[in-house]
């Protein structure tokens, strides 16, 4: 393969690759439920998991439970495992810090094509969220948030192992591989445990200043969690949130202004383990490793700068106020979509100290939010009464589309050989591909940028005259109304019935007619899959 054309293709090829990293959805996720509301609450827990298809034909299996899903649908299962109390005997009395409780009340979820997990667990007014993170994008190090200052659970007098509300903070481990994991809790003494295939581990978390880590030899998913937190007027409930893996940078977290209350931010990496008061004008913290939001009855798990997306499933729960959060660079506040309608009538407060803006958004049904030409951030909020819950948004993908949401990138790739009109349709069909027909402005725009930055001079693009009219007509054949000819193009018939596409400089892609025997590298296209909730 040539240099120029190799370049082009390594550069969309990664593009798509960076969208799937960020991106959420996933084929094998495992589940857990913590104990919601202490032993003695007088109702079961209410434990639900949503799985949303990207893809037509999904086949999902939630323990023995199998569904057949199409793109868009949500499908709910009742789910009855829950992790137990976590206790300690007179053996682990000097030290509860040391004592595992492991589980094997996990749920197994797999599926043929790509899927979003989302888990809520409800129990009396106790009620909490969190986005299910798919197994193959699981971390072997996490940072250990610090406590927040919660007055009757963590404040005052020292936690107390058997009084639910007053006992500390726990982590939950999970292990999804099909092997066992060891994992190592460090930055004090160390402390050690083998988690079984399947399982999950729960252990009490110091509430000191030291930086304490989670370090496995296999990716596993990290919780933090409280079963029943102080929250309004005496009542308590279940605090839960994924812990974030461990990042290879500092990073910047934009702080929207969370129900315009003050809020503490949970701040951890290998430098820094502190709570920080954040009121509505302060908008970034930086971070290596976690940056959690908490507020009575809330723990928001906030997302970098650098993990941003453009599409976005949300999910809605029936009986509570169901609130968007959007987070965009304020030069991009346009473009916004939340299913098909373009976000209209928004009210933006600037994020102080950095180039970001906030709004809110009530959403009535589970929905798609997406930016056309851009990347941002959502989170879902949920109001019962007097408490909040959330969690991030689930991504889909990091590449803005014109068109929608999409759940498959669009192919656009030039090929090695140089070749005629004719002979380069069938070598996009060998590849399954398409000699790309260019119909839309938006769209002549989004391809000429993805293939800026290479060597190739022209493409071959699928366009022709008829013989038969003399007029031009795509292969595809979408109308012929826009058009981005180079200047005194096209000529005449004598002068060609096909069309390149140029690549050369920083020009606009204009086209130019030529014989279509003539050589030039085909440029092959399939569209994106955009995805619709039904």
């Amino acid at each position: 393969m040539s240099p120029a054309p190799r370049l082009v293709v390594l550069l969309l090829v990664a593009r798509i690759a960076a969208s799937q990293t960020l991106s959420n959805a996933g084929r094998n996720f495992t589940v857990v439920f913590p104990e919601n509301i202490a032993y003695y609450y007088p109702s079961d827990a209410r434990n639900k998991i949503w799985v949303t298809a990207l893809h037509n034909d999904t086949s999902v299996m939630v323990s023995s439970a199998n569904s057949q899903l199409n793109a868009g649908q949500t499908k709910s299962f009742t789910v009855t495992q829950e992790l137990g109390r976590l206790t300690i005997n007179e053996t682990n009395a000097s030290d509860p810090f040391k004592v595992f409780n492991i589980s094997d009340k996990t749920v197994h979820i797999t599926s043929n094509k790509d899927i979003i997990v989302q888990a809520i667990s409800s129990k009396g007014r106790s009620t909490q969220s969190v986005l299910v993170i798919p197994t193959t994008k699981l971390s072997n190090k996490y940072f250990i948030p610090p406590v927040p200052e919660i007055e009757g659970t963590t404040s005052g007098a020292s936690p107390v192992a058997n009084v639910t509300e007053r006992a500390p903070f726990r982590l939950i481990i999970v292990n999804p591989n099909e092997l066992k994991a060891s994992v190592t809790i460090k930055g004090g003494e160390e402390i050690s445990i083998d988690i079984e295939s399947g399982s999950a581990a729960q252990i009490w978390v110091k509430n000191d200043n030291k930086t304490w880590y989670v370090e496995a030899n296999k990716g596993v998913a990290v919780f933090f969690s409280h079963p029943c937190a102080v929250q309004h007027q005496c009542t308590c409930g279940l605090l839960h949130a994924m812990v974030p893996p461990a990042k290879n940078n500092t990073m910047r977290f934009p702080i929207p202004p969370v129900l315009d209350q003050p809020v503490s931010i949970l701040r951890s990496d290998k430098e820094t383990r502190e709570r920080i008061t954040f009121g509505s004008s302060s908008a970034v913290v930086e971070s290596a490793g976690t940056a959690i939001v908490y507020w009575p009855g809330l723990l928001l798990t906030l997302v970098p700068v650098e993990e941003f997306g453009s599409c976005f499933v949300v999910q809605f729960i029936e009986g509570k106020e169901n609130i968007l959060i959007i987070v965009v660079n304020k030069n991009h506040q346009q473009g916004i979509h939340i299913g098909n309608d373009p976000l209209e009538g928004a009210e933006w407060q600037e994020l102080k100290g950095t180039e970001y803006s906030s709004t809110n958004r009530s959403i009535s049904s589970t929905t798609v939010v997406w930016h056309a030409a851009a990347n941002m951030t959502v989170y879902q909020i949920y109001k019962q009464n007097d408490t909040w819950f959330g969690n991030p948004a689930a991504v889909i993908s990091a590449n803005p589309d014109f068109r929608g949401c999409v759940s498959t990138p669009e192919v656009t790739k030039i090929l090695q050989e140089a070749e005629s009109w004719q002979e380069s349709i069938r070598s996009c069909k060998n590849q399954t591909l398409d000699l790309i027909s260019l119909p839309s402005e938006a769209l002549q725009k989004q391809t000429c940028q993805n293939l800026r930055g290479n060597d190739a001079k022209q493409v071959w693009i699928g366009t022709r005259r008829s013989s038969l009219t003399g007029d031009w007509y795509w292969l595809d054949e979408s109308d012929f109304n826009n058009t981005n000819w180079a200047g005194s193009e096209p000529g005449d018939v004598s002068e060609g019935q096909c069309a390149v596409m140029s690549l050369e400089g920083d020009g606009d892609c204009g086209w130019k007619d030529r014989n279509c025997c003539e050589d030039a590298r085909p440029l092959c296209y399939a569209a994106p899959q955009i995805l619709q909730i039904n």
